[in-house]
């Protein structure tokens, strides 16, 4: 299917040759067209007009036509996402140019305004070559800059896909230490106020001073026990009916549920009646509530310490990951550049098994740091895919030559080996659409190899996936 335009429509006349003409001056790319060769143009072309909303291509297209656009703006974006890849505007020549390889439409275009433009056939290239010479070099320096333009979008699109993932993985792992630190703050407020009222009532029973010191030997005993010897879960639920019964027959009730906090503990009947020798009745009941009070109270106070001191973690492992604040070249630990990329698909290696083969005297590698950790990014989340987020990954690192080598491999179900040559292509990829993928992962990580003067190769049966990279020890001035 050709292009989807209409040409001047019938009702009208051709707009007159000296508009046109001035039109063709208004185009940058044509500064220095000899009037001939301006008018040349004009009588040359077909006239097309379209509507705003207007289709002018399908992805898929066979792209046959050359524009110059003299009003309007044109979109071309991807079907697949609707993600953005270059704007037409007045002034500029599109489409397929002399010289190009475009075979098809790599998304679909449409009007985004009323657009006045000339189009040229491809059959009619050698023609206008050779009436306008000077077009050839202006066509070309129009696909350098159509070139640079597209790479610019690739590189932005795929950092902002990058990005996007990244930010759903550090929410994933920062949510539940947050919600957790949250609940945590909720009870212990409410813990803080029993306490307090524990408190009150404890002073309320007037005990001497050998009683009250008696008590407080007993309960630093008991803290000390707790916290040298853990709580056995297999035991727990034994212990917890041992104190159940030993309540019921000394009649304590207290005020509150404290046999699971006791119990946690690790506090026998025997201790029991070590305390009830300086207690008994209602004191016995107060001191009890009270020591299961502060146990839970220090309890929520350690749930918080661990819960911010993951949250400060993450954030340490994402300053790592993107080399935040410092400068762009740096001496890379290539295991520590794993680790770090490694801790931000954490919420991904739930069920998988990562192995770690580095060997322990690699030496750092002079590099993009932030770079480099993308591409291990881009391996390890095709690795992640391939096995579907379970399984084994090993990783593997050693020096060969004045190279440093690392190789990912998974265990998941290979790359066809028909495709196996296609997987660096930009915006190839084997995911569904819809799925999120554009195709630029792989494309991006080998540019950044090559950028370093490394090497990327890919190795691929089912259940044995490797991808090797290999970059060079020596400081690099590759951009």
């Amino acid at each position: 299917m050709d292009t989807i335009v209409s040409p001047a429509p019938a009702a009208f006349e051709r707009t007159p040759l000296s508009r046109i003409v001035d039109a063709l001056r208004q185009v940058p790319a044509l500064n220095g067209l000899a009037d001939s060769e301006c008018e040349w143009l004009a009588t040359h072309c077909e006239e097309i007009f379209l509507a705003c909303g207007t289709q002018i291509f399908r992805e898929g297209d066979p792209a046959t036509k050359m524009w110059i656009l003299l009003k309007g703006e044109v979109h071309f974006r991807r079907q697949q996402g609707g993600a953005g890849l270059f704007i037409g505007r007045a002034g500029q020549i599109t489409g397929l140019l002399p010289f190009s390889r475009m075979k098809t439409f790599g998304g679909y275009g449409f009007a985004a305004t009323d657009v006045w433009a000339l189009q040229f056939d491809r059959e009619n290239f050698p023609e206008l070559l050779e009436a306008i010479p000077s077009m050839a070099q202006r066509c070309v320096s129009v696909m350098l800059d159509r070139v640079r333009e597209m790479t610019r979008l690739e590189q932005q699109t795929e950092k902002l896909s990058a990005l996007g993932k990244l930010a759903g993985n550090l929410a994933h792992e920062l949510n539940n230490p947050a919600s957790a630190a949250q609940r945590t703050a909720s009870g212990l407020i409410e813990e803080l106020r029993v306490y307090g009222q524990q408190k009150f009532l404890l002073g309320s029973l007037c005990l001497d001073e050998k009683h009250l010191e008696n008590v407080r030997a007993w309960s630093r005993r008991i803290a000390e026990r707790a916290r040298s010897r853990p709580a056995d879960p297999v035991t727990q639920v034994e212990r917890e009916e041992r104190l159940h019964r030993w309540l019921r027959e000394h009649s304590v009730a207290p005020s509150r549920p404290v046999v699971p906090d006791l119990a946690e503990l690790n506090i026998s009947p025997e201790d029991l009646d070590e305390l009830s020798e300086l207690l008994v009745g209602q004191h016995l009941e107060i001191v009890l509530s009270q020591f299961a009070s502060s146990a839970r109270t220090e309890r929520m106070a350690q749930a918080m310490v661990d819960s911010t001191a993951r949250i400060f973690e993450l954030i340490a492992a994402i300053k790592d990951y993107s080399w935040m604040d410092q400068a762009p070249i740096q001496q890379v630990d290539i295991p520590q550049s794993l680790e770090a990329t490694l801790a931000m698909l954490q919420s991904r290696l739930e069920k998988v098994q990562v192995e770690r083969r580095l060997a322990p005297d690699l030496p750092s590698i002079s590099a993009y740091a932030s770079e480099l950790n993308q591409v291990w990014m881009a391996l390890l989340e095709n690795a992640l895919d391939a096995m579907h987020d379970r399984g084994r990954i090993t990783l593997n690192a050693h020096c060969s030559g004045d190279f440093v080598v690392v190789e990912i491999w998974d265990d998941g179900s290979g790359i066809p080996e028909d495709i196996q040559g296609r997987i660096f292509e930009p915006f190839f990829t084997t995911r569904a659409p819809g799925s999120g993928a554009l195709g630029l992962g792989l494309d991006t990580a080998q540019r950044i190899v090559r950028q370093h003067r490394g090497f990327i190769h890919v190795t691929s049966q089912p259940g044995a996936t490797c991808f090797q990279v290999r970059l060079p020890v020596e400081t690099l001035r590759a951009y």
